[in-house]
């Protein structure tokens, strides 16, 4: 994120008593909120993304309840710990919700930095589909080895569920599709975890989009389907030429801040 990181340095410093890492990520965390609206990811304010902020705290951020994520700002921002307490901001607009997908992950894999949640038509219509996302499309197939399933248990209030969650994602999992729900993605950037969600996004729009048409569809063979799993396993895994979030993240916030100014950051 060299452009977020230089603009906050050089013209928008951190508050009072607050490091210049939180101030950062509180940014970028924004920044996601944002980018999520413009690509037509939100649902008013019933899905939730957080970051983990650095430190032996291990408190993460959150969005509070009531804003919506067009107008989200890095103030606004709900600071949590693991334990559920809001220990900055207002705790009546904490999502319980929110508070239990996130921290699972949270505790259990320090180094995946940012947690996504979101409901969207095109991730809704394949989570409510037994087969869920098929290998119909290059952008399904490159993502399928980085993908999961959770099975749908009730909203997410339950504490005991938070291992379900960190076990059907799996260790090297950056993809969970919620049945009967939504989906989540996770990243060891607030970059990474936003271009995973954008990738499913697209994937699922695709199957959906070829299932609509009612006619016959081009089905592939299972060695070419495992071809380009390992294919896009290389590509998009840490280190791959197309590693997730890492070249596209600094053109979304570029375009953001075209479209929709600098307000976020403050």
């Amino acid at each position: 994120m060299k452009k977020l990181t230089s603009v906050i340095e050089a013209g928008n410093a951190a508050p009072a008593g607050m490091s210049t890492d939180e101030w950062q990520l509180r940014c970028e965390l924004t920044a996601c909120f944002q980018l999520t609206d413009l690509y037509g990811m939100s649902d008013v304010a019933s899905t939730h993304i957080s970051v983990a902020l650095p430190g032996p705290q291990h408190h993460f951020l959150v969005n509070p309840l009531g804003v919506l994520f067009d107008e989200m700002t890095a103030s606004a921002l709900l600071k949590v710990d693991l334990e559920g307490r809001v220990v900055e901001g207002d705790p009546s607009l904490l999502n319980p919700a929110g508070f239990i997908i996130h921290s699972a992950i949270h505790m259990a894999q320090t180094e995946l930095v940012c947690v996504m949640h979101s409901h969207t038509d095109a991730n809704n219509a394949v989570a409510m589909q037994a087969a869920g996302l098929r290998p119909l499309s290059q952008k399904a197939m490159v993502m399928l080895d980085f993908l999961g399933y959770h099975d749908y248990e009730g909203a997410a209030l339950d504490e005991d569920e938070r291992a379900r969650l960190v076990r059907d994602l799996g260790p090297t999992g950056r993809v969970l599709i919620l049945r009967n729900h939504g989906a989540l993605t996770v990243g060891r950037s607030v970059g990474e975890a936003f271009c995973w969600m954008l990738r499913l996004e697209t994937a699922c729009k695709y199957q959906i989009g070829g299932l609509a048409g009612h006619v016959e569809l081009q089905e592939l063979s299972e060695a070419t389907i495992a071809h380009t799993r390992a294919q896009g396993r290389r590509m998009l895994g840490s280190g791959g030429f197309l590693e997730c979030g890492k070249f596209e993240w600094p053109g979304l916030v570029r375009r953001l801040e075209r479209e929709r100014g600098c307000a976020y950051r403050s």
